[in-house]
């Protein structure tokens, strides 16, 4: 690695701790910090502050948001009836772009990893036990990551609801659209069989 003044490389140092930053794009984006103007480098550094500081979580759903409660919980016209469960706030963009799910949202800040050392009390579960024994709830639809440890999650949100009186429900996984089936894998594939619906 090429020698840079100490401020320099520093930035250079911090970006290349974000996700997916490698050195070249580092050296990349610290470039074009240093030839912003004062103004730009002060806009940014600010943003970055008011992310720390004045964002937390609702304190009904654990979304990430700038008030007690998040823009879902607050929406009078989203179903109280139907919440949908996902690992991390940023799944929520997911669903959301699709423009079919109308109800409300709880977010986990995780999934069961016993190997990492994560069982249930890290994460975000005793909020969704307390919001469906308030009887509104209707229906949960589980909607997280298809790996081990979103399905070890779904299945232990699914006994835990259950029993409680309230629909549990699946999102649907298997081939995507515009995919071709000789690339399918096996769990993939069984998925979808699985899935399967009358047409």
């Amino acid at each position: 690695m090429p020698d840079f003044a100490e401020p320099l490389a520093r930035l250079i140092n911090e970006f290349k701790r974000l996700p997916g930053i490698g050195q070249k794009s580092a050296q990349r984006i610290a470039f074009h910090v240093l030839r912003a103007g004062r103004e730009d480098a002060k806009q940014l550094a600010q943003a970055i502050l008011d992310v720390k500081d004045k964002l937390g979580l609702c304190t009904v759903c654990n979304n990430i948001s700038d008030s007690d409660l998040c823009q879902f919980c607050r929406d009078t016209g989203r179903d109280p009836h139907v919440v949908c469960v996902v690992e991390e706030a940023h799944n929520i963009v997911s669903i959301e772009t699709t423009r079919q799910f109308e109800g409300r949202y709880h977010v986990l800040h995780g999934s069961l990893s016993p190997l990492r050392g994560i069982g249930p009390e890290s994460l975000k579960i005793k909020g969704l036990v307390e919001r469906v024994g308030q009887g509104e709830i209707t229906e949960i639809v589980v909607a997280t990551n298809p790996t081990v440890e979103g399905e070890a999650t779904a299945v232990y949100l699914s006994r835990l609801l259950k029993p409680l009186g309230v629909k549990v429900t699946r999102i649907a996984m298997g081939v995507p659209v515009g995919s071709d089936l000789e690339f399918a894998d096996e769990v993939t594939m069984s998925k979808a069989m699985e899935g399967r619906r009358e047409m």
